[in-house]
């Protein structure tokens, strides 16, 4: 990842500003974006204990150690140091990838009572149905793909913009989805960090499943009717 100073623009995530001559930097750092319902709000299925550790512990780390390297690569580039530039990119990617990833996790949740796991409609419902054969059909994959992480990572429901298509697909550790070229919809987190408070015995099958229960397919219903408009422009 390579940062280069405009003057005026932000890249890579750093503002850089130029007076009279001088330059001054100002990098621009990530914060930890707040839940949009309570901790307690999944519960009794997802505590809330395990859903303010994940965030206020887990997620947190995530953006102190990202705004962390972003420093570190500010000072790299500046002294044109390539060996530190070329050492950071993994603390750059790995951290990113965690604050990417985890931003859109909070969003794919919603309490019953605010229309998680409420069937999709519209477009997403029928391009699902088309796909998978049924919104079953694409949980069933999701649980599956789930189950067959190795170690740590994710399991997605995205959007391939090439073929024009839904696919379940799986990440290792934090990579983002978009490192295969395709755009989230739904991403669920089988860290162990996820539920181990919860679930003792570790059946990532129950714990994909458990979350599913409280999915807001309404949002990914917007953003696939979004992303699609996009594509059909793109043509």
């Amino acid at each position: 990842m390579a940062v280069v100073a405009f003057a005026g623009r932000k890249v890579g995530g750093i503002g850089v500003a130029f007076k009279k001559g001088l330059q001054c930097r100002e990098i621009q750092s990530f914060s930890l974006p707040e839940l949009p319902y309570e901790y307690s709000a999944l519960e009794p299925v997802i505590s809330g204990e395990i859903m303010s550790l994940h965030h206020q512990k887990h997620h947190q780390a995530y953006v102190t150690n990202y705004n962390k390297a972003l420093e570190q690569l500010e000072e790299a580039s500046a002294k044109l140091n390539a060996e530190a530039i070329v050492s950071l990119q993994s603390a750059i990617n790995f951290n990113g990838g965690g604050h990417i990833n985890h931003s859109i996790f909070w969003k794919n949740l919603a309490p019953v009572k605010e229309g998680g796991g409420e069937p999709p409609k519209g477009a997403l419902a029928k391009a699902i149905d088309t796909q998978f054969g049924s919104l079953n059909a694409v949980i069933e994959k999701i649980n599956a793909g789930g189950a067959a992480v190795q170690g740590s990572g994710w399991v997605w429901l995205g959007l391939n913009k090439g073929l024009k298509s839904l696919t379940v697909e799986t990440t290792q550790n934090q990579d983002p989805l978009v490192t295969k070229g395709l755009l989230p919809l739904l991403g669920i987190d089988v860290w162990e960090h996820a539920y181990y408070l919860q679930v003792k015995v570790f059946v990532t099958f129950l714990m994909v499943f458990s979350f599913l229960l409280f999915v807001s397919w309404a949002n990914f219903d917007l953003s696939f009717i979004t992303y699609s408009k996009k594509m059909i422009c793109s043509v």
